[in-house]
Formats: structure tokens, sequence, C-alpha cells
């Protein structure tokens, strides 16, 4: 016998597809589901990466980091049901990557300089192949930086802060992030309260000020580049650079086995840097409170 649609098994039906929806509508639902999406195509990407010579690897690298945007686009396109103007691929997307390589550029520099008068550093030139050193340095920059910065502030940035505003979302997803360096080598409790002020902090006023991705990935990136290219542990991880560094002050100023982002002077600049970024992004309307819109 054909079974025919009666008005309650169509309202059933209806019913429950909405549950369906609603439940992916749900910002922890979609953040879930967009990082681990990011977190399989990197590790895919890594593994096919492997046994490849530079060219190839920062092919590789490149078409991950596409594969981690679309992903993200489409999690917050036909996931969360909202707008995506953080990635624009407009004019503006350029002069954000420009931007966010002045900073990430001055930043690093500047906090190395000032270790260097204070006699905590010292460089020599590593005599290096540039080349074999440069590319592997960019293909793991460009990684991290795609990774970490569409799954922190891209996805949970703005998971926390639809649930409960700007503020708490930088407070999480600060705190996460310094909690995510702990497993790296050297990482002692210090270095990810440091990680969690100069990145978490830094990374997510600067999101809040520019509302716009390539801005903070293009800041990581040459933050990562520019320290593993001076032969600086980035995180814990010592990577051959153009130069050999020398630590020869105490590890509050030069941060140990850690690198720089144990050093107290980085976490110093970079509060420096992120509060006049978070009275902009007040200024500019782009603070969220709970249950209202920016403000």
């Amino acid at each position: 016998m054909r079974k025919t649609n009666t008005p309650d098994n169509e309202a059933l039906r209806g019913k429950g597809t909405s549950r369906f929806v609603s439940f992916f509508q749900f910002p922890l639902a979609w953040m879930l589901v967009g990082a681990l999406g990011i977190i399989l195509a990197n590790v895919a990407f890594n593994l096919l990466s492997k046994d490849l010579k530079a060219l190839g690897s920062i092919i590789l690298a490149l078409a991950g980091s596409a594969v981690a945007i679309v992903i993200y686009w489409f999690v917050m396109k036909f996931l969360a049901r909202r707008p995506v103007p953080e990635l624009l691929f407009q004019r503006r997307a350029v002069s954000e990557v420009l931007f966010g390589a002045v900073v990430g550029f001055t930043f690093i520099i500047a906090s190395t300089a000032i270790i260097v008068l204070c006699d905590g550093y010292s460089f020599k030139w590593a005599n290096e192949n540039a080349s074999s050193v440069v590319w592997p340095i960019i293909t793991t920059s460009l990684g991290a930086a795609f990774v970490e910065e569409l799954i922190f502030r891209g996805l949970a940035f703005q998971a926390i802060e639809k649930m409960g505003g700007s503020w708490l979302a930088l407070t999480l997803t600060s705190l996460f992030f310094g909690i995510a360096h702990l497993g790296n080598p050297g990482a002692t409790v210090w270095g990810g309260l440091s990680i969690a002020i100069e990145a978490g902090v830094l990374l997510g006023a600067a999101f809040l000020w520019r509302r716009n991705i390539w801005f903070i990935i293009s800041l990581h990136f040459f933050w990562n580049t520019i320290e593993g290219l001076l032969g600086i542990p980035v995180s814990g991880h010592p990577t051959p650079g153009l130069f050999t560094v020398e630590v020869t002050g105490p590890t509050l100023l030069t941060g140990g086995e850690f690198g720089l982002e144990a050093s107290i002077i980085p976490v110093i600049i970079s509060l420096l840097i992120a509060v006049p970024m978070l009275i902009f992004a007040r200024g500019k309307g782009h603070l969220m409170f709970l249950r209202q819109g920016p403000k």
C-alpha cells in the first residue's frame, strides 16, 4: 500500500530537519566541525609533503592553506549561516596582508634588538645555503599561521564572542592558545602564560581592531618566519636559521630553551601594541557585548 504524506508526518519531518539545522547553527557545534575539518586537512597535506623538496612543499603548503580557507568559508556560510566579511578577497585583503607583515616584522625585530642591547643574544652568520633554510621555514610558518588563526581567532573567537561577547572571547582564546603550547619543547608555565599574553591577547586584539583574517594570518606568519630566520627557537621548536644565536642572558630576558616568546620583552611590547588596538576597536564599534551587537 502506498504511504501518503499526512500533515502530521510533514510537520514531524520538518521539525526534525529544523532541529538538525539548529544544532549546527549553535556556535560550539560549527566551531568544532570547522576546527576538525581544518586539522584533518592540515594533517593530510603534511603527510603528502613529508618527502617532497622545497618547491613541492611550498606548493602543498599553499594548497593546504587554500583548503583550510575553503573549509572555514563553508562552515561560516552554510553551518553558522553568517556572512564572512573577514575573508574578502578584494583590494583590502592585500593591504591587510602588507599591514600585518609590517606589524609582525616590527614586533619581532624590536623585541630581539632590545634583548641584544641587554646582552641577552648574540648572532653569527650560519654560512648555510640560504635556500635550504628559507623554504622550510616559510613552509612551516604558512601552515602554522593559517591553521592556528583560522581555528583560534576565526572559529573559536567568533563562536565564544557570539555566546558571551568580545571580552570573554579574548580571554578564553588567549588562555587556550597558551595552554595549547604547553606541550612544546622547553615549555614552562611561564612560557604558556607569556604565549597567552603576547600571542593570544595581541592577535585577538588585532582581530577585534581589523575584523580581518588576512591581517592576523600575515602578522602571525611574519612573526614566526623572522624568528626562524634569525635562528631563534619558535615556541620551543629549534630551527636552523640564517644565523646561530648564542643565549648569554637570564631566562626571563631571553626566554631560554623556549625561545623569544618566553622573554619578558615581547610580553611587554605586545601589550603596548595590543592596548591601542583594543582602544581603536572600541572606537570603531567592533566590540560585541553579551546579547548585543557591536558597540
